[in-house]
């Protein structure tokens, strides 16, 4: 099996249509009905990664810390890919390597550890949002695409709503800026992308 898979789903022909399909990819699938049945599944369970149905607008589901998301009706083939690439930015993230230590004006970025500072300070960012923040501050002033950051951070080439960059670069900054409205370490260029500036 690639990885154990948790999926909370409350439909129940959903989440059983749901399930052989991730089952006929080569996953291990554990189910739940709710969100309490889910989370209990979750501590016995420790999968690899957990698909979650959640009753939000798209973007609303992002801001609350999701790494991805993808709407209904789905394509398998579609939701396969994307468990894939999240898989794979796990192992990437566990298997580590030596890493480099960066600065973005304030911040110490141990990509090592894996871990961001300023000051004392230490800054809690999800894998993604800590993705984002170091393929930005590995080319200070280069302006990186929306396309391009989805393609190195999520790891897939993305058909759909590039409002995904756009709301985890909101993320980031509101953890990083001094004042998340006027970026000065992560900022726009409009009608093209994000830059990292020093």
């Amino acid at each position: 099996m690639d990885a154990r898979i948790l999926l909370v789903e409350d439909d129940p022909s959903i989440r059983e249509v749901t399930a052989i399909g991730l089952r006929a990819a080569g996953f291990e699938v554990d189910t739940a009905a709710d969100g309490a049945a889910g989370l209990e599944r979750w501590r016995q369970a420790q999968p690899d990664l957990v698909l979650l149905d959640v009753m939000l607008p798209r973007l609303d589901g992002l801001e609350a810390g999701a790494d991805d998301y993808v709407t209904k009706p789905f394509e398998m083939a579609e939701l396969v890919a994307r468990i894939r690439a999240a898989l794979r930015r796990r192992r990437s993230t566990a298997e580590g390597g030596t890493g480099a230590a960066l600065e973005l004006g304030p911040l110490a970025i141990d990509t090592a550890g894996r871990t961001v500072r300023r000051g004392d300070e230490d800054i809690a960012l999800t894998r993604t949002e800590f993705d984002l923040l170091v393929e930005l501050a590995q080319r200070p002033g280069q302006v990186l695409t929306r396309d391009q950051l989805l393609d190195r951070v999520w790891g897939y080439d993305y058909l759909g709503d590039s409002r995904l960059v756009d709301v985890a670069i909101g993320r980031v900054r509101a953890k990083v800026e001094r004042d998340p409205a006027n970026p000065e370490l992560l900022v726009t260029v409009r009608g093209s992308g994000y830059k990292a500036v020093r």
